[in-house]
C-alpha cells in the first residue's frame, strides 16, 4: 500500500513512481491518500480504511515537507490507530518514506525520519535506499538513504532521472522485502 498526501502534485508523481517499482516488482499497488480539511471531498474516494491498513502486506507512505516534519493530515492519522497498535496489526511488515519540498534544504531527512517514528511503533520494518543504488551517488536533486524525495527548486515540478529511478526502486525494494516475508510464513 502507499499511503500519501499531496497538494501540489511532486509527492504524487513520487507515488506514481514507486508505484511503478511495485508493479515491476510483481506486485498490485494500492494507492490511497489522506485528505486535508480543506480537499477532504477531492480525496475522499481514495481515503484508506482501518481493514485496508490491517490487510496491506507493506506500507510506503509519503508526504510533503512541512517545516521538517509530515503533513498534519498523515499525523492525525497515525494518531487514530491506537487499535491497529495494540492488536499488532502492523508488526513485521515491510515498511518506507517519500516526501517532497521546494528547496535542496527544505527539511527532507528530518522530514522522512519523523514519518519513520509511528511505522517503528507499530513494529514495521523499515527499508530505505542503499547506497549501491548509482543514483543515490549521481543526483542533484532528490533522493536520500532514508526514503525517495524530490526538490521541486532544483529539477522543476516534474521528478529528475534519478528521483524517478530512486522512487522506482523504492518501491520495487518493500515490494520484494513484502514477498520474501510472505513465501517464509508459508
Amino acid at each position: 500500500m502507499i499511503l500519501y498526501y499531496s497538494r501540489n502534485g511532486s509527492t504524487q508523481q513520487l507515488a506514481d513512481a514507486i508505484a511503478n517499482g511495485v508493479r515491476k516488482a510483481g506486485a498490485e499497488p494500492l494507492l490511497r491518500t489522506i485528505a486535508s480539511d480543506d480537499d477532504a471531498a477531492s480525496a475522499r474516494d481514495l481515503a484508506l480504511s482501518t481493514a485496508e491498513l490491517q490487510d496491506c502486506d507493506a506500507l510506503i507512505m509519503g508526504s510533503p515537507t512541512r517545516f521538517g516534519h509530515m503533513h498534519s493530515g498523515l499525523q492525525k492519522f497515525w494518531e487514530q490507530t491506537s487499535r491497529e497498535w495494540l492488536r499488532g496489526a502492523l508488526v513485521d511488515k515491510p515498511a518506507a518514506v517519500f516526501t517532497s519540498s521546494s528547496s535542496m534544504h527544505g527539511g527532507q531527512e528530518s522530514t522522512l525520519l519523523s514519518m519513520l517514528v509511528p511505522l517503528l511503533h507499530h513494529g514495521m520494518m523499515v527499508l530505505g535506499i542503499p547506497y549501491t543504488e548509482p543514483g543515490l551517488q549521481q543526483t542533484t536533486s532528490g533522493g536520500t538513504p532514508y526514503g525517495a524525495s524530490h526538490v521541486e527548486h532544483a529539477a522543476g515540478s516534474r521528478l529528475s532521472q534519478h528521483e524517478l529511478a530512486l522512487a522506482e526502486e523504492l518501491g520495487a525494494r518493500v515490494a520484494k522485502a513484502a514477498f520474501g516475508l510472505r513465501t517464509n510464513q508459508h
